[in-house]
């Protein structure tokens, strides 16, 4: 089943998201509407401490008026590539850079509204970091986890962010595999 865009209005034009508005004609030919979230390409990285503990970021999450615990994910800029956006990103965000980077999948966060598009890494940390460099508008505190800390965490409910857990999840069936 396919619904045909009949008509289109961009709501809104941000810096990080734009909002549209489409009328659409389903297969059927009933009408309906869809909104969409259009946003930028992503990475996400799970990241690896040399002494097999990960590394994680909690900072504030407005739309959700508390703290998340996620790994290091942000925005890819234009003619970027993924893995070269990856290793930024975790710089910035831990001040280490990575020893080893692998892409372990994609995903699509919530595709019912959403296109974002999250490309997933693993990273193997180099022993010492580097040093940050945050954006001005970021708070970024890093949280350290074995593995059992963080599927206690998972299972307690303290870590429901669906990028961390999706990547969490192609970690393991990678190292499975491996």
């Amino acid at each position: 089943m396919k619904e045909r865009t009949t008509n289109m209005k961009r709501l809104y034009e941000g810096r990080i998201v734009s909002l549209e508005l489409h009328d659409v004609e389903l297969e059927d030919g009933r009408q309906s509407m869809r909104e969409v979230v259009r946003h930028g390409p992503a990475v996400a990285v799970i990241a690896e401490l040399q002494d097999g503990h990960f590394v994680f970021v909690k900072q504030y999450r407005k739309p959700l008026e508390r703290y998340m615990l996620e790994i290091v994910a942000g925005g890819v800029d234009p003619c970027e590539a993924t893995d070269v956006a990856a290793a930024r990103e975790l710089r910035e965000e831990t001040g280490y850079r990575a020893e080893h980077l692998v892409r372990l999948g994609a995903v699509y966060p919530s595709p019912g509204y959403l296109d974002e598009h999250i490309e997933i890494y693993y990273a193997r940390l180099q022993a010492e970091p580097v040093g940050e460099d945050f954006d001005d508008d970021e708070h970024i505190e890093l949280v350290t986890m074995s593995h059992d800390a963080f599927v206690r965490a998972v299972r307690d409910g303290e870590i429901t962010d669906a990028k961390t857990l999706s990547a969490w999840l192609l970690y393991k069936q990678w190292k499975a595999e491996a």
